[in-house]
């Protein structure tokens, strides 16, 4: 019987060869970057957009709230020499001020936050009341070369400001050495960018100790802030809210936050020795608007127990290495069964799994990031699977390859709820896997 003569030439070579094939797919992981990076550049913009609306919404009801103050502003008296047109030398008395910060400062805050829809996205809000108290003491004159006679305490004024003033729900009342009085808008040049003000007579007490007290009943968004202005400042803030975030220059002396309970309870105890300004000064209105406040602002931020698209881009940047993977296990699959699968059936797979992410982005905007990761998951798996099932037509193989790549997205998984212990899992996960595949591919004819 006459041998059939064996296909030969680079044709048939190049069709076979293991070799082409893995440097096809290699080239094909390489390409799909292209729409990985699109897809990113999606779940970007749409976050953006969040942001967007966070913004607006913010607008629209009160933005984040930074309270600040009170300030005591006490007017006094300064003689100055000036030429006047003829040459001639004359005295003239202009009225400056001097600018006290307490010695106690306490807040007290109690929020209660909601959250708004608008579209899809969600917005923190929250209604607050705050109990500011505290006192000043003697000012230091001889420190500031002012006599006595010079001041004005009849005219002083008790000055304060929350950053953005539709939030106020009332009108502030203040008590101060003895008086009450009704806030109202400060106007020109203050010491306070959206400043509050009453005016106070403080005739006959300048060396004693005032007191003050007032409440703020106000609504704000995302954020409730404070400015660090007492020689101690004391700062007690709760809500029931299971999910906060305490940023700022100074982090809270004690915490206790309870998710089951959806509460929180933060304390802040300050020294002046930190504080970035003076106790007091004279003239200076832009003391307190400087970038040094930023060094002496604090507070809790509200945010959002999950933000889908932050994880959504953490999963998505893990696209290469789920396509990569699954290549090689669909490779060693191809090999080990002995069924060849067309080049064009890698590209197939290769869009299902990028389009795997659009399917996440988009359910997770609707029902939550972990339902939509079962979704998509689900969804790709069973795909991916069915689509194998058709070209091998082995159910046992088609059935391993699914528990693998379900597998794959589960490891994904971990590793986005993780945070401190994200590197250590994967790495390991990631060895078990290499070990896994050197082990299978001793059964490949690499010729």
């Amino acid at each position: 019987m006459t041998e059939q003569p064996q296909p030969q030439g680079f044709l048939y070579w190049l069709k076979e060869s293991v070799t082409v094939k893995l440097a096809f797919i290699g080239l094909l992981v390489i390409l799909l970057l292209i729409p990985s990076t699109l897809v990113q550049n999606l779940i970007q913009e749409r976050s953006l957009r969040q942001d967007e609306t966070e913004k607006q919404v913010s607008d629209q009801y009160s933005g984040e709230q930074l309270v600040q103050g009170p300030v005591l502003v006490i007017p006094y008296k300064k003689q100055i020499k000036e030429t006047d047109n003829s040459g001639r030398e004359v005295t003239k008395e202009v009225t400056n001020n001097l600018f006290l910060l307490p010695n106690e400062l306490d807040y007290n805050a109690n929020v209660s936050p909601d959250i708004l829809h608008r579209g899809i996205f969600e917005v923190v809000v929250y209604n607050g009341t705050i109990k500011v108290s505290g006192n000043f003491t003697k000012v230091d004159l001889s420190a500031l070369s002012i006599t006595t006679d010079q001041l004005m305490p009849e005219k002083a004024k008790l000055m304060f400001s929350i950053s953005d003033l539709k939030g106020l729900k009332t009108n502030p009342q203040l008590k101060i050495a003895g008086q009450t009085a009704t806030a109202e808008p400060a106007f020109g040049d203050t010491v306070f960018s959206n400043g509050l003000q009453v005016a106070v007579n403080l005739a006959g007490m300048m060396d004693k100790t005032i007191s003050f007290e007032f409440d703020l009943d106000l609504k704000g968004s995302n954020e409730l802030s404070f400015l660090h202005l007492g020689k101690t400042t004391d700062v007690t803030v709760k809500g029931n809210w299971g999910s906060p975030s305490f940023d700022g220059r100074y982090l809270p002396d004690t915490r206790k936050i309870d998710t089951k309970a959806n509460t929180f309870d933060a304390k802040w105890r300050m020294l002046y020795y930190n504080r970035p300004f003076p106790q007091q000064w004279v003239d200076d209105l832009n003391v307190l608007k400087t970038k040094k406040a930023d060094d002496a602002t604090f507070g809790v931020k509200l945010r959002l127990p999950v933000d889908q698209y932050q994880k959504t881009t953490r999963s998505s940047k893990y696209a290469i290495l789920i396509i990569m993977l699954t290549f090689i296990s669909l490779f060693l699959t191809e090999m080990i069964s002995k069924h060849r699968i067309h080049v064009f059936n890698y590209v197939l797979i290769g869009a299902a799994m990028i389009v795997y992410y659009t399917l996440l982005l988009s359910f997770s905007e609707q029902v939550g990031f972990t339902f939509a990761y079962l979704i998509a998951s689900a969804a790709t798996v069973i795909l991916v699977a069915a689509f194998l099932k058709s070209l091998i037509k082995s159910m046992k193989t088609t059935g391993l390859f699914g528990l693998i790549l379900s597998l794959f997205y589960a490891f994904i998984y971990v590793i986005i709820q993780l945070e401190d212990l994200a590197l250590l899992v994967g790495s390991v996960a990631l060895f078990l896997v290499v070990a896994t595949l050197m082990y299978f591919s001793r059964k490949i004819n690499w010729q």
